[in-house]
């Protein structure tokens, strides 16, 4: 069976992950809360493009924008 993937999200909630937006910038922050439509709250952080680099702090971030989550840390196995 596959796993829909607000649940998948949600293993990695409170760790840090790394988006890469439409627009090719990439955010680096700890994964606070997500929704139904794949909006996503990052706390800490921080923006890259190919120019610069910034703090953001909280940010809030249209599900539709984002291309790919990478989670370093993996997901924590799934309990049985």
């Amino acid at each position: 069976m596959v796993e829909a993937p607000t649940h998948l999200l949600e293993r990695v909630l409170q760790q840090r992950v790394t988006l890469v937006l439409k627009d090719s910038r990439q955010l680096t922050g700890k994964l606070l809360g997500l929704d139904e439509h794949m909006n996503l709250v990052l706390d800490d952080a921080d923006e890259t493009t190919a120019d610069v680099s910034r703090h953001l702090g909280r940010v809030v971030l249209r599900g539709s924008n984002v291309v790919t989550l990478h989670a370093p840390q993996g997901a924590p196995s799934k309990p049985a």
